[in-house]
């Protein structure tokens, strides 16, 4: 029988749309765009996730976005991930993506957003909000450009933030202050990946120079005493995922993982898979494996997610009653 872990309402923060298709759907997707003569079955399309670093890791993303080619792509891609997540109980997601790696395709961010929308809009059991990844490594002026396209379409897709993936060394922080000060005036929520791949520096330029609300990831904060002290007393958000971690080599065993100096001194940990397919994990994996190593409160880890979300305060209100309700109906809190 599924845990408390699989069965329980979670919320997750830090999901990559494309890095969560199910397998299956990415096989289909696959097969259809002429396949990879490598990748002769679902078997070997998994065992092809396999990492030896974090740009590995990119380079196998980057022949992943060959085969989500078309908005019927797109809209059934979503589908799937909705109905995954449905099945998980996540009641709640923010699903980035990340446009510009299909305009090869000669689609428009306008095109995919929605496209994306009306895949999600299928499955009733879950929300699902977006967030666009503007994708440091295209630079500044083209961010600022995928930054004017999606805010046509923000409203009509649910828009509701924007964070910057990729490489943190190439693309700092310092790159996107005016991207980041123009959405923040048309009214985005602001995140984005710090501390992964590159060390504190990048964390506290994010904060400093871009104003974000959150962090993604951030575990490389713990290697900067003050930079923590700070993180810790203003209650910044990190979207931690634990796994991905390990999967791309940016730390090498759960034994070395910061998360465990992170929730010892209070920070504000939130959990998530960040791209599940391709890491062979969920939030409930993460729970469960957070709970058993570091005692971590499962209920307190969700509505600490909720807290930090794009949820409206009537959507938060809703969400925090449905955790609460759960764990006080006789669920066992595990640790």
């Amino acid at each position: 029988m599924p845990d408390e872990f699989a069965r329980c309402p979670k919320v997750e923060l830090h999901l990559h749309l494309e890095g969560a298709i199910p397998l299956d759907t990415l096989w289909l997707l696959l097969t259809e765009h002429g396949g990879d003569p490598d990748v002769t079955d679902p078997g070997r399309l998994a065992q092809r996730m396999q990492y030896t670093s974090f740009e590995h890791f990119l380079d196998i993303w980057w022949w992943m976005t060959g085969f989500v080619r078309r908005e019927t792509d797109f809209e059934l891609a979503a589908a799937a991930v909705a109905a995954d997540l449905a099945s998980q109980n996540i009641v709640y997601a923010e699903a980035s993506f990340s446009p510009t790696d299909f305009e090869r395709h000669g689609l428009t961010p306008q095109q995919i957003a929605t496209a994306i929308r009306r895949g999600l809009d299928r499955v009733p059991d879950t929300q699902v909000v977006l967030n666009c990844d503007l994708v440091r490594n295209t630079g500044p002026e083209r961010a600022a450009t995928t930054l004017q396209a999606v805010l046509e379409v923000a409203g009509e897709a649910d828009i509701r933030g924007i964070t910057i993936g990729g490489s943190e060394r190439d693309y700092p922080p310092a790159l996107f202050e005016g991207v980041y000060q123009t959405a923040r005036e048309c009214g985005m929520r602001l995140t984005a990946h710090a501390g992964e791949e590159a060390g504190p520096s990048s964390v506290r330029d994010a904060i400093e120079l871009l104003g974000v609300e959150r962090i993604g990831h951030g575990v490389r904060v713990v290697e900067d005493h003050a930079l923590l002290d700070r993180v810790i007393s203003e209650a910044i958000p990190l979207e931690v995922c634990p796994t991905s971690n390990l999967r791309t080599g940016v730390v090498g065993s759960w034994e070395e993982h910061p998360i465990g100096t992170l929730l010892e001194r209070g920070a504000y940990v939130t959990v998530s898979s960040d791209d599940p397919t391709f890491f062979h994990t969920s939030v409930a994996d993460e729970l469960r494996e957070l709970a058993h190593r570091y005692n971590a409160d499962p209920a307190q880890l969700t509505q600490r997610a909720i807290a930090a979300s794009w949820m409206t305060e009537d959507e938060k209100i809703a969400k925090r009653d449905l955790v609460t309700q759960w764990w006080a109906g006789g669920h066992r809190r595990v640790g």
